[in-house]
């Protein structure tokens, strides 16, 4: 083996070899993520058509086969030779990269294709890909493999003179895309929904075609008239509205096209999501600041000026006058600056102006002329303001406390002695049954125990105030040594694994969610960088000629009796509950590194918005979405326990 390191050992990669080296760089990951995203990247193209003015439907066809047809009533994409290249305009956006129309030229105005990369890079990264184009009666074709040229672009026949646009077919490369290759219709939904929001008027249809013979394929379609209007709307459908109007603003200033909609409900927490160009920004950006001043200060203003505030009473906080308020502030920008290559956060700070002052301005307007929807707003958030300060007192009542004791862990807590947060885990148990086998089975070092007592409190319908006041949370909260809400910090999580260890029941299932919930609201950066983990105990336990297996799912139990035989000597015990197990049993099958299984609980960004609404509708107030939801997903129960 030579270790020679000269000059020819510097490689240089021609073209879309690059992408196929170093897929992550472009499209994220190559996991079902990056899958999901060559879908965007073309479909992000169509809908620059849309904006642009020339197309209103959308066609989405997940083939049988798992490739993906996209196809549009645009332009079509250029036939022409560029003189530049000397090759089609068409192959040269699907086989060079930093090619596009989207770098200035006149060509479009706003985009979110930016980088000139999305079609060439899903040619690159796909076994085939082919695009047929309907321009001035004739229909274009071209067909690509691994991100090579088949053959020249050439006439494929004709089609009516009027009809316009591009058909994209491909098929991701497996060699790449080696978790899978198989797409999720309902992850597609959801992209495509949100973009059919952020377009009025824009017809999206989805179809599955992936269905048995004889069945008829599962389509979707999303056309929304009233855009993000009917956004705030489908968000806000599991929670009571506080009033009927939703706010709507938009206007145009310093070249940036700004779009809000908003409508408070009568929950406590906020459901702000913020787009440019289509695409979602989940850390926010200099928009999201425009809009969150706008209101704070068109507020406080306005509680001043009639007198809903008193002198003598501070202003109104950013957080109370945005509790139970849903949100959707889309902007269009000619230039858009993103901060990181994954779009996740704009930067440009005209746009921060702009939402601010279109916001501000028409907000006042409205404010003056709806003064009873003013007033129920200012009087929400006078509520928030005041639970919040009755919070912040209980919190400094128990910092207090706990500086003079030095900072006191909850006595059922069975810490663990290693002091690196890196290896040391902690197990939420539910009851004290299974928290004593738990105690006893535990490694001492780095595992530490905290048994909770029934269930904890469902903090979709409570206030803050209420939060603090919960024993069990409380000690959830001490335990972690983060701090929640605006006194997060990560930095003095105690555990890098939390371990949600719950009965393989209902109740269990249900003491998990309502977990879950308090997590995913007041520290979801745990969520984010995978924190929190669920346990999976065993369902079965078999014994034969003095052997022990363990099943945790029934399929598995029925593998296993197929190996050892079923006769008379088979005991075979279901676990209800964890307190069934004696400790070595449960270091066994659930806490012993070696050999447990543990679910990372993980949360896609890009969803947030479907994430929210769940939680919501599981756990909110309102009956009737919660059965809709139930009649939805019957079917797809696996564990009932009745």
């Amino acid at each position: 083996m030579s270790n020679e390191y000269g000059a020819d050992q510097i490689q240089i990669l021609e073209g879309l070899e690059a992408v196929r080296k170093r897929p992550g760089m472009y499209i994220g990951s190559t996991s079902g993520r990056g899958l999901h995203h060559l879908v965007y990247e073309i479909v992000d193209n169509s809908v620059d058509e849309a904006l642009a003015g020339y197309c209103d439907t959308i066609q989405v066809f997940i083939n049988k086969d798992n490739s993906i047809t996209v196809i549009d009533n645009g332009r079509g994409i250029p036939v022409g030779i560029n003189h530049k290249s000397g090759i089609p305009a068409v192959e040269v956006v699907f086989t060079i990269l930093h090619a596009g129309g989207k770098f200035g030229g006149g060509g479009y105005k706003v985009s979110g294709g930016l980088h000139g990369v999305g079609a060439s890079v899903v040619n690159a990264l796909s076994d085939w890909l082919e695009v047929e184009i309907y321009q001035d009666g004739k229909i274009y074709k071209q067909r690509y493999e691994k991100g090579h040229v088949c053959y020249p672009l050439k006439v494929d026949g004709e089609c009516p003179a009027d009809k316009t646009g591009t058909k994209v077919s491909f098929k991701p490369d497996a060699t790449i895309f080696q978790e899978t290759t198989v797409y999720e219709f309902d992850v597609l939904k959801q992209r495509l929904r949100e973009m059919a929001f952020l377009t009025k008027g824009l017809k999206i249809i989805l179809t599955d075609l992936r269905v048995e013979e004889g069945e008829d394929p599962i389509v979707r379609e999303f056309h929304y008239e009233g855009g993000i209007k009917e956004f705030v709307t489908y968000l806000n459908r599991s929670k009571t509205a506080l009033y009927q109007d939703i706010l709507y603003f938009e206007g145009t200033k310093n070249g940036v096209y700004v779009e809000v909609a908003m409508q408070h409900n009568d929950s406590y927490t906020e459901s702000s999501y913020s787009f440019v160009n289509n695409i979602n920004t989940p850390e926010g950006g200099t928009h999201l600041v425009g809009f969150r001043n706008a209101l704070t200060k068109t507020f406080n203003d306005y509680a001043r000026n009639n007198k809903l505030l008193k002198e003598s009473e501070t202003n109104l906080t950013g957080d109370d006058i945005r509790e139970g308020l849903t949100a959707i502030v889309s902007v269009k920008i000619e230039d858009p600056q993103f901060e990181g290559q994954t779009k996740q956060k704009l930067g440009n700070t005209e746009a921060r102006s702009a939402v601010d002052n279109i916001v501000s301005e028409q907000l006042t307007y409205f404010l003056e002329q709806n003064p009873t929807v003013a007033k129920l707003i200012c009087e929400k958030s006078i509520l928030a303001q005041r639970a919040r300060d009755a919070a912040r007192k209980a919190r400094d009542l128990t910092r207090r406390k706990t500086a003079l004791e030095g900072m006191s862990l909850p006595g059922k807590l069975a810490d663990c002695s290693d002091k690196d947060p890196a290896n040391c885990e902690i197990y939420i148990v539910e009851g004290d049954s299974a928290g004593g086998s738990a105690k006893t089975a535990r490694s001492r070092a780095t595992q530490a125990i905290l048994p909770l007592r029934g269930k904890i409190l469902n903090v979709e319908k409570a206030r803050l105030d209420k939060i603090y006041a919960n024993a069990e949370i409380k000690a959830m909260i001490t335990a972690f040594g983060t701090g929640i809400h605006e006194d997060f910090d990560i930095s003095k999580l105690r555990y890098h694994k939390i371990i949600i260890m719950t009965d393989a029941d209902v109740d269990g299932a249900h003491i998990a969610t309502l977990l879950l919930t308090f997590i995913y609201r007041f520290m979801p950066e745990l969520i984010k960088q995978g924190y929190v983990y669920m346990a999976q105990p065993p369902l079965y336990k078999l014994e034969k000629n003095k052997k022990v297996w363990y099943a945790y799912s029934d399929d598995e139990l029925n593998a296993i009796l197929a190996e050892v035989g079923r006769d008379q000597n088979n005991k075979i015990q279901r676990y209800k509950g964890l307190g069934e197990m004696d400790p070595e049993q449960l270091w066994e099958t659930t806490m012993d590194p070696e050999k447990r299984i543990l679910l990372r609980v993980t949360m896609n960004e890009e969803a947030e918005s479907e994430i929210d609404l769940t939680f919501t509708t599981l756990m909110g107030d309102k009956v009737e979405p919660r059965r809709e939801f139930i009649e939805e997903n019957a079917k797809f129960v696996k564990n009932l326990d009745i």
